[in-house]
């Protein structure tokens, strides 16, 4: 095993003397390219090119005399540390830190960043990556080959973002670029790089207590399932206005199966719309940061803007005008990022991109058979008679999904003289895609 191992982080300012210190003692040198390069690594100490970080650590284990890992910023921030320090290993690190790339990046930017998220991007998280910044209007991507700007911008297709694209911080190849999202996909970008994605949504005006996302809500509302007229009230935005940054989507509405969010429009209360259906609808779809939530049939928007509040991307979808003017309107209101897509589902499915979890708010089997071809985790539903609940049930199971049944009943009373005020009946389903089912 190594005698020692230190691990040096590098943000393109000259070393401190701890850093310099333990470079020139060392027998071993792990880093990449430019970090090889760099004239303090002793001439005839053993290099290895950082690709696998395992694979280093391996060699490293083996080595004896003292190893040093050279990485971009702080090492301990989404950085080699982790790797490092796995108890497979065995190695005992100490840690020589530097500026890490994303505060450079905000710096450059001349941003304040508390109130940022940070992802990481990779290939295989690139999806969960671009549905962070779908929900939040301000996040850090640390890229990868093949997550890199070009691809985080195809697919935020259709939603309107600015990139502060920052190539090789630190380097004499450092470039800044900012520019919006539906031009970066135009460009050739240099690896390693962040890019800062910036939305049109709220911003704090103020320094908060915690970092990321205040769990406290722009809104200032605590709480979830707020009963209806709290979105109701929010008012009429103008056709074709932006929720938070996106624009509706221009499809004109159709002739289309009747469903409980058509009653919605004029006002009256339906079964999906009722907060105690919705309570359990959204504890069933279990919203979370990185996923995407449809909701079909979005009505006032209650829904969509309560998955938006737990931090999730969501797309509205309804075929109503009015409806969508509600739910961009409830969206601002809330201070939550909403995109709003008018149109008949199921055809206007095929164009969203791929979602995690659906609430299907009408249109019967038809919506449900498309929804399950498009392979969701869980898709959630409701039903106002036992037939339709059974027909729901036959479609879903048949395509893959593992189907639960309630059927809810909630009574809202006044508690002055105790009267009923109004009672709500509907067959909850949940279907969970039958490989990840229990």
């Amino acid at each position: 095993m190594a005698d020692r191992v230190t691990v040096i982080g590098w943000d393109g300012s000259p070393l401190t003397r701890a850093a310099t210190a333990a470079l020139s003692a060392a027998t071993l040198v792990a880093g990449a390219a430019h970090h090889l390069a760099l004239a303090d690594v002793p001439r005839d100490a053993e290099r290895i090119r950082l690709g696998s970080v395992d694979l280093a650590a391996r060699r490293i284990a083996g080595h004896r005399g003292s190893a040093v890992v050279l990485a971009d910023g702080d090492p301990g921030f989404f950085g080699v540390v982790r790797t490092l320090r796995a108890p497979e290993h065995g190695l005992e690190v100490e840690v020589v830190p530097a500026v890490s790339s994303v505060a450079t990046a905000f710096a450059r930017a001349g941003m304040p960043w508390d109130d940022a998220q940070v992802v990481v991007a990779h290939p295989r998280t690139l999806r969960r990556a671009v549905n962070v910044c779908r929900a939040h209007h301000k996040v850090a991507v640390l890229t990868s080959p093949g997550a890199g700007p070009a691809e985080l911008a195809l697919l935020l297709e259709g939603v309107h973002r600015t990139f502060v694209i920052c190539e090789e911080l630190g380097t004499a190849r450092e470039r800044v670029t900012v520019l919006t999202s539906d031009r970066a996909a135009d460009h050739d970008w240099r690896d390693p790089n962040v890019v800062i994605v910036v939305g049109s949504g709220p911003t704090t005006a103020s320094a908060g207590w915690i970092g990321g996302r205040d769990p406290a809500r722009p809104d200032g509302v605590r709480g979830w399932a707020l009963p209806e007229d709290a979105y109701r009230r929010t008012g009429n935005a103008p056709a074709g206005h932006a929720a938070a940054g996106y624009e509706p989507a221009g499809h004109a509405p159709a002739a289309h199966e009747p469903s409980v969010h058509d009653r919605s429009c004029t006002g009256q209360s339906t079964e999906g719309e009722s907060a105690g259906i919705r309570a359990a609808q959204l504890a069933r779809l279990g919203p979370r940061t990185g996923d995407l939530v449809w909701d079909i049939g979005s009505g006032t928007g209650a829904l969509a803007v309560e998955a938006a509040r737990f931090g999730a991307a969501v797309i509205a979808v309804d075929r109503d005008p009015a409806a969508c003017a509600r739910a961009t309107a409830a969206a601002r209101s809330f201070g939550v990022a909403v995109q709003v897509v008018q149109g008949l589902a199921p055809h206007v499915l095929e164009r969203l991109p791929e979602p995690d979890v659906v609430r299907i708010g009408g249109g019967g089997v038809p919506v449900a058979l498309a929804v399950a071809d498009r392979r969701p985790e869980r898709i959630v539903t409701h039903a106002s008679t036992r037939d339709q609940a059974e027909a729901l049930v036959t479609a879903l199971s048949g395509s893959g999904y593992t189907v639960e049944c309630v059927l809810l009943q909630s009574v809202d009373l006044d508690t002055s003289d105790w009267e009923e005020r109004e009672r709500s009946v509907a067959f909850l389903l949940c279907a969970v895609r039958s490989d990840l089912a229990p």
